[in-house]
């Protein structure tokens, strides 16, 4: 087993730790799923309950989360919140709370999410963080990510309650009921994530017959990667019913080809994007290059750029949506 696919096993153990004093639910997937389309359902009774002490409900405070590097007690429900990742900004967005500081690892909010940050402190990027200025905020709660603050993780607590996910959007569904764990906003991570399987699934419905097999190609300094099924998007296209080319349809979040090798993007439909500029990241020289041009899909029309901040940076709710928007459009 990868270690990515390792992880995404062990990640609902992790999210069993919505407890107060002693026990409480945890906001975990029920697992139930709709055979006519696909879509699982998500309720906030599915939670497994502590050995001692009595459940505590949706939104009550204290309270203890378990995450990726042990247990935080939250006293009560934050009202000034950091967020170190795009996950988590677009997940915090989400369940309606505006954060009062944020960072990452470019120090850049995601287009789609800039008019929804408001005043919030922008704190640059992760590497490195400036812990001083974090705790200028005065936050009453951190939300980040285990594989980029990790390293901090011991510092950060000294600020505030500290909550860490494994990694940003791997996989975004928990992440979101984890943000929501800390804020006391169980219901509306729920309510979000059913509303986005029902537009799922009328996704899906439309592309009934014979779906094409997608494609997904990210150009980044210096990595070329093919996005699996256990990236942000890879789990999006899983929830519409569309296939993979069988070198993508694997458990992990990505593979990474040589140019040379790009003829391993074949599939019916390519979607590419670049993290960065797309002269730096090899985009350009790819995309004009013999190897591309040879592509079934790209001498057919059928080879698009995406949005790059919400396709792959996206990690949340609102990103997610907006991928259903477009694979509506470019696929109807």
């Amino acid at each position: 087993m990868s270690r990515y696919a390792l992880r995404r096993a062990l990640l609902p153990a992790l999210l069993l730790g919505l407890v107060a004093a002693c026990a409480a639910p945890a906001p975990t997937s029920s697992g139930n799923t709709d055979v006519a389309t696909g879509g699982a359902r998500f309720s906030t009774a599915d939670a497994a309950t502590a050995a001692l002490g009595a459940d505590v409900g949706p939104g009550v405070f204290p309270r203890t989360v378990t995450h990726a590097r042990g247990t935080t007690r939250i006293d009560a429900r934050p009202t000034r919140v950091v967020v170190l990742d795009t996950g988590e900004l677009d997940d915090v967005l989400a369940l309606g709370v505006t954060p009062v500081g944020l960072a990452g690892p470019d120090g850049k909010v995601p287009s789609y999410l800039e008019p929804k940050v408001g005043g919030a402190a922008r704190l640059g990027t992760l590497d490195p963080l400036n812990l001083e200025a974090v705790a200028a905020l005065k936050p009453d709660l951190i939300l980040g990510s285990q594989l980029r603050v990790d390293q901090l993780y011991d510092r950060l607590t000294t600020i505030a309650p500290t909550v860490l996910s494994i990694r940003p959007g791997f996989p975004w569904k928990e992440n979101l009921r984890l943000a929501a764990a800390a804020l006391g906003e169980e219901q509306r991570a729920v309510d979000l994530l059913n509303a986005y399987q029902g537009r799922a699934d009328e996704v899906r419905a439309a592309l009934a017959g014979d779906p094409p097999t997608i494609s997904l190609v990210r150009f980044m300094p210096g990595r070329l990667r093919l996005y699996g099924n256990l990236s942000f998007i890879g789990v999006i296209l899983h929830d519409v019913g569309l296939p993979r080319p069988s070198v993508q349809d694997i458990e992990e979040l990505a593979t990474e080809i040589s140019e040379e090798r790009i003829d391993q993007a074949a599939g019916d439909r390519i979607f590419y994007s670049s993290y960065g500029d797309p002269e730096t990241t090899g985009e350009h020289a790819v995309v004009n290059g013999d190897l591309w041009s040879r592509i079934p899909a790209v001498q057919t029309g059928r080879a698009q750029e995406v949005d790059d901040s919400v396709w792959f940076l996206g990690l949340g709710p609102t990103g997610a949506n907006l991928v259903l928007d477009d694979l509506t459009r470019l696929l109807g």
